[in-house]
């Protein structure tokens, strides 16, 4: 686990996030994303530098792909917003959680 990741699993996990249990390195498939939250289908990613290289945001894009039409939603943090603005890196996850949390509840017509 990296710094970056580090710091935010210490704000998500034992359900830090509105009561939501995130895993670390979880396996979809035959990726590995560096957390999710089985309950809402979220996986969160934490991009590091090598994730600025023209083959890695290749193959970022087609894993992120690849993950969706599994019907997952994806968010992504840069390692630099961990370090500068936790805070809002955080509101932004709960503000994520609290729609899919909404959506998932809601009842179909």
């Amino acid at each position: 686990m990296t710094k970056a990741e580090a710091i935010l699993w210490g704000e998500i996990k034992n359900r830090k996030i509105l009561g939501f249990k995130f895993r670390r390195q979880f396996g979809i498939g035959a990726y590995v994303v560096d957390f999710f939250c089985t309950e809402l289908k979220l996986a969160i990613e934490v991009d590091g530098a090598t994730h600025h290289t023209d083959e890695e945001l290749e193959y970022d894009n087609r894993r992120e792909e690849d993950i969706n039409q599994l019907d997952i939603q994806f968010v992504r943090f840069s390692n630099d917003e961990i370090y500068v603005a936790l805070d809002n890196v955080i509101k932004c996850l709960k503000s994520k959680v609290e729609a899919l949390a909404a959506y998932k509840t809601t009842p179909s017509p």
